[in-house]
């Protein structure tokens, strides 16, 4: 047995020596978790960490904001997580809106909005259905439930995202990316084993501070060789299959379309809408909605971060202008943003 084969996860991450690496965390909670247990003091100065576009609020265009805001301003109740409630629009929030009288209400899960919908019936509930393939199901169940119960209050609006052409978006922000392992635990590996033909090397990582140091040390010793690579570090979760159950609801109420990234633009069928025979639970068609685009605040650079080219402290408002309890862009609004895991535990990896 040789030398090398004797490290463990954390000397092969400090003993590193080769080529400059850029790993991406693509999930927002893993860049938390790395932060938080310290693992990027492991890193030699040419491995760099980057965060990238797996968190649900910061993707979200400021023009969903908008339209979230105009259906409040309209009468509907919006029921939300409550991250999204503080997140700028283009000329206010959730927040504003609701000082100014609107109903908003926040909710942890879709089901506890079709439960208000089901007391409140004189009240037209709309939940704003946001994140990625991990929480699509659920949204799903709760439309289903809706049209079960026959509510007629009820209605999502959607901005959900899907991953498969986000990433071939971004394979030149990285050399190696540290999949989100809570997606693939629902759609699988296929995607990963087939980006790994088109040159794109990633590994999936579970959240304990063992799977990340694990999955990390994975991408750097697979990284070093410069071929491209696929390894699931996460198979106590993540199956080759995924689940199928719930890819199957979602396939049901959902249909892929193209969707605009806060920072990335426009992706191609990256997105999912209802399906037309659920037109009665689309809170779009069901409030007859303009098309409404929103505006992002110049001065923030929440879009460069997602897309990696460029780290929260690089943006003159983060930390001065731009704070928890002040934020200008959605990556400092969410509990899983980059910005907000910078100033929350950056100190000096600033």
């Amino acid at each position: 047995m040789s030398d090398a084969t004797r490290l463990t996860p954390a000397q092969i991450l400090a003993s590193y020596d080769g080529r400059p690496l850029r790993i991406m965390e693509v999930c927002g909670t893993h860049t938390h978790e790395i932060f938080r247990l310290g693992i990027r003091k492991m890193f030699p100065a040419q491995v760099e960490l980057i965060s990238g576009p797996g968190c649900p609020v910061c993707v979200t265009p400021v023009g969903f904001i908008d339209e979230a805001i105009w259906l409040a301003e309209h009468g509907a109740t919006i029921t939300t997580f409550g991250d999204l409630v503080r997140v700028p629009g283009t000329s206010g929030s959730l927040a504003t809106a609701r000082a100014a009288g609107a109903r908003v209400q926040v909710v942890y899960s879709p089901l506890d909005a079709v439960d208000y919908a089901r007391e409140h019936t004189d009240e037209q509930v709309v939940f704003l259905s946001v994140g990625f393939e991990t929480t699509v199901p659920a949204s799903c169940l709760a439309a289903k439930q809706a049209l079960d119960e026959g509510l007629t209050n009820f209605s999502l609006l959607t901005a959900n995202k899907t991953m498969p052409n986000a990433y071939a978006a971004l394979r030149d922000s990285a050399d190696v990316f540290l999949y989100p392992g809570h997606v693939h635990a629902i759609i699988g590996t296929a995607l990963c084993e087939d980006l790994v033909a088109q040159g794109v090397s990633g590994v999936l990582a579970g959240f304990t501070a063992k799977e990340l140091v694990t999955a990390l040390a994975v991408a750097v010793a697979k990284g070093a060789t410069g071929e491209p690579f696929f390894v699931n570090a996460y198979p106590r979760v993540v199956r080759p299959e995924g689940t199928p159950q719930a890819v199957a609801l979602i396939d049901e109420l959902m249909e892929p379309c193209d969707t605009e990234w806060r920072g990335l633009g426009v992706i191609p069928q990256s997105g999912l809408k209802l399906r037309d025979k659920f037109a009665a639970v689309d809170a779009r068609r069901v409030f007859n909605m303009p098309a409404i685009e929103g505006r992002a605040n110049p001065a923030c650079r929440c879009g460069e971060i997602l897309r990696g080219s460029c780290k929260p402290s690089d943006c003159p408002l983060f930390g001065r202008v731009c704070t928890p309890q002040h934020p200008v862009g959605a990556c400092m609004v969410s509990g899983e943003g980059a910005c907000s895991a910078y100033y929350q535990y950056g100190g000096d990896m600033l």
